[in-house]
């Protein structure tokens, strides 16, 4: 691994790179806060995408393009005379600092859970920070992560059943109040109590410490796997999908289901 002052020297070497192109490229100069937002939340999402593949290659370039924007946005700054990378990493570490007594003053911390709670309640002294313990939860976040978080910054407050079980009681209640809206065929209740019953499975999920996002990206991914392959055995049946009985189409996911297992 490198030094710490190779680190300091690529870091330098970045921030002589993101000065040029903003001066030389047409396409670079022309940026804005506005205009890289999408495409900063492309380049999260490919990171993910690399970290779930556990392609350690891939995830070193997806971090630098994440980096980059993080350096596009601080230039930006800079040239607006707000603020510019110094001031971004500042304020991070003062935040670090005061976020982590236990770590740089006296308090003491020792389990992962007693730094959560403690974070939260740090976060509604401190100045320009949270007035309420949800607000810190992006408005713009995926409604699975969303929920996930909510359900998890309600915990650090101290809002949480007490045995982790109870909580299945609480997802048959909202299974069988969606089921009743079905019957009664109400399209805006049906949909929601279908909120209600997948916040209650999320909050399930975490109580026993499973992350619902990549819980369901795994099945997701294992059905594009099984799906794909009847897609292939069909095309090596000279058949296509659509003229397929469901009975042929099931027997052929059971069959790429039983390869999995092997494998």
């Amino acid at each position: 691994m490198h030094s710490k002052e190779q680190k300091m020297e690529a870091f330098g070497r970045l921030l002589d790179i993101m000065d040029e192109l903003r001066v030389k490229c047409p396409w670079d100069a022309k940026q804005t806060n506005e205009s890289l937002r999408t495409n900063t939340i492309e380049e999260v999402y490919e990171l993910c995408e690399a970290i779930i593949k556990k392609d350690d290659n891939e995830i070193k370039k997806e971090i630098g393009d994440v980096l980059l924007h993080v350096f596009f946005y601080s230039k930006i700054g800079e040239e607006k005379g707000t603020y510019d990378i110094a001031d971004v990493c500042n304020v991070l570490c003062d935040k670090l600092i005061f976020r982590h007594p236990h770590v740089f003053g006296d308090e003491a911390a020792n389990t992962a859970g007693e730094v959560e709670k403690s974070w939260e309640q740090l976060k509604l002294k401190e100045k320009g920070g949270n007035k309420t313990i949800l607000e810190g939860v992006p408005a713009s976040l995926p409604s699975i992560a969303k929920a996930h978080r909510i359900q998890d910054k309600a915990r650090n407050a101290g809002f949480d059943w007490k045995q982790k079980e109870d909580v299945w009681e609480k997802v048959a209640e909202e299974l069988a109040e969606l089921k009743n809206e079905i019957s009664n065929m109400d399209e805006d209740k049906i949909e929601a109590e279908f909120g209600d019953m997948l916040f209650s499975l999320i909050n399930t999920a975490r109580l026993y410490k499973v992350n619902p996002d990549n819980a369901l990206e795994r099945t997701n991914q294992k059905f594009i796997r099984r799906f794909n392959f009847i897609e292939q055995q069909a095309k090596k049946l000279d058949k296509r999908l659509k003229d397929m009985t469901l009975a042929e189409m099931d027997a052929l996911w059971d069959e790429a289901k039983k390869m999995e297992k092997k494998s």
